[in-house]
């Protein structure tokens, strides 16, 4: 186990370097970059005239060696992250990487990790029970709210929800995670009930695509195991209908699900990422746009390698899970 361990990290390494390859010279395609955007703030806020504008734009640029060749940037920031630890300097936030990513990325995952065991728990159990209801009115609801959760956009839903929460009940504190007198106060069982109130939007809209999922395919693979052999050699030695469902059936149907948690985790983080956005939530979605618009590479960079990241590690996970619980993975791989 730990040599297989030690493989797929292995692994991993050149995987993550043609990533941040790949990934920096996307951002860096598109022209211009964080100097132009200065330059046109003093032109449109500060009333500078183009060549003074442009003089500060490009003194910017030399200071912070936005004028060097792309290789050479892309040198430094990969060197910068493997020597020191350094991620870059966010020219929009004015602080280091490091700061932005540890602001904003503990409560992204947090949010995730949450939406991805709710749509778990929830979409298993839902795909189990339309299995074992096969044509009932029980199935058919489900299979409805399972197709809605998968074809329906969460921006939309977002969307939906924004409109109705403003303009039907009035609600005005969108874009944050606490009421004012719970911004800075130590936690207790009311500043909870006020984080669930402001985020279960994220929560529900991130949530039900994942669960419609795991619905979905629990439900078909289950209907596809209880029609096999061994299941009916169970029920014919006089096992009851549960025990044949939750002992036989369902540990063998779970197999496609563990391993969909290798891409879950992202799933959840980008839907999370597009309903923050629409929330603007102080998390990872609004940093990753923000800077994307005005051309802080080294941030959207660096979010795009903990995207990255994530999956790699996630099918780690999956695979992990895979051998725990399929035997047959176990005496393959010892053999």
């Amino acid at each position: 186990m730990l040599r297989f361990l030690a493989m797929r990290i292995a692994s991993a390494i050149p995987v993550l370097a043609i990533l941040s390859l790949v990934t920096f010279a996307i951002i860096q395609a598109p022209p211009g970059d964080y100097a132009d955007y200065i330059r046109s703030q003093l032109i449109n806020q500060g009333g500078a005239s183009f060549a003074e504008a442009d003089a500060q734009a490009q003194a910017y640029r030399v200071e912070h060696g936005l004028d060097k060749p792309l290789p050479v940037q892309y040198l430094n920031w990969i060197g910068g992250i493997i020597t020191r630890g350094d991620f870059g300097y966010s020219l929009y936030y004015n602080k280091p990487v490091a700061d932005v990513v540890g602001e904003r990325l503990p409560r992204t995952l947090l949010l995730a990790l949450v939406c991805h065991l709710l749509a778990s728990v929830l979409g298993i159990t839902f795909g189990i029970w339309a299995a074992t209801r096969q044509y009932t009115w029980i199935d058919s609801t489900l299979s409805a709210i399972a197709f809605l959760g998968m074809t329906v956009p969460r921006f939309l839903m977002a969307l939906i929800i924004v409109y109705l929460l403003v303009f039907q009940f009035n609600v005005s504190e969108i874009g944050s995670f606490f009421s004012p007198q719970y911004g800075g106060a130590p936690w207790s069982w009311a500043k909870f009930v006020d984080l669930v109130k402001h985020v279960w939007p994220v929560v529900a809209i991130a949530t039900f695509g994942g669960l419609a999922y795991n619905m979905r395919v629990m439900r078909g693979n289950l209907l596809d195991t209880l029609n096999a052999q061994y299941v009916e050699t169970a029920r014919a030695k006089g096992l009851t209908g549960s025990a044949v469902v939750m002992r036989h059936a369902v540990p063998n149907a779970l197999h496609p699900l563990v391993m969909y948690q290798g891409v879950v985790l992202p799933y959840m983080l980008t839907g999370e990422i597009e309903t923050a956005i629409i929330f603007a939530l102080p998390t990872v979605g609004p940093a990753v746009v923000g800077s994307m618009a005005v051309g802080d590479v080294y941030v959207t960079a660096t979010f795009m390698m903990v995207l990255a990241a994530t999956l790699i590690v996630g099918n780690i996970i999956a695979d992990m899970l895979l051998v725990l619980l399929d035997p047959r993975i176990r005496q393959y791989g010892e053999s």
